[in-house]
């Protein structure tokens, strides 16, 4: 997609979180999300995310502005007309369209993770993994497995490879732990594969 950058760090400054628009029913979840999101401010890693007020996309908000970290939300206006918009954010961009949004999140950021959530949450995450998988950004992609939340889902993607759907190479892209900390280190040891995306040949 046009305007998503090739580059990569080692070590993020921003991470873009994907995330639900509501708590769940189980309290881990947002216990793991506020925990995620101050182990970011406490780095200095700045949160790129939906600028919603609501679920777990507000409580990574106010965990992260809590710890003095730096919180970038990026919102559809008719979302804001809505009235979900998060008001305490260090920056806010009001964008058009959903497309805008994910283009805009993915330029700001350097890393994409992917906390407990639903059909929104989901796409985001797809649509940031194929990307790498060809080759429109080397940044890393991961799940924060709370809770066994994705583990389905990563079963299904072990089957999707033996299937011949997804190439084996391609699931070194997608990190995931139930640690925010450990999680946090992979993103900084994260490097891209190489590969050829079309053959699957290493180059």
């Amino acid at each position: 997609m046009s305007g998503v950058s090739l580059s990569e760090s080692p070590s993020p400054r921003r991470v873009c979180i994907f995330c639900g628009s509501s708590f769940g029913t189980n309290p881990v979840y947002r216990d793991a999300a506020e925990s995620f999101a101050r182990l970011l401010a406490e780095n200095g890693i700045a949160v790129v995310y939906g600028g919603a007020s609501v679920g777990l996309m507000g409580a990574v908000a106010d965990a992260a502005l809590a710890a003095g970290g730096e919180v970038i939300g990026v919102l559809p206006r008719s979302m804001m007309a809505r009235e979900i918009g998060h008001s305490g954010l260090t920056e806010l961009h009001l964008v058009e369209t959903l497309h805008e949004r994910k283009a805009m999140m993915a330029e700001l950021s350097g890393a994409f993770v992917a906390l407990p959530g639903g059909w929104g949450t989901f796409e985001e995450m797809f649509e940031a993994l194929s990307w790498a998988q060809i080759g429109l950004h080397r940044k890393p992609c991961a799940l924060l497995n709370t809770d066994g939340f994705y583990d389905a889902l990563l079963s299904f993607l072990e089957t999707a490879v033996t299937a011949g759907f997804v190439r084996p190479e391609s699931s070194a892209l997608l990190l995931s732990d139930s640690d925010p900390a450990i999680l946090l280190n992979r993103l900084r040891g994260y490097v891209a594969p190489v590969y050829d995306r079309w053959s699957g040949n290493a180059v």
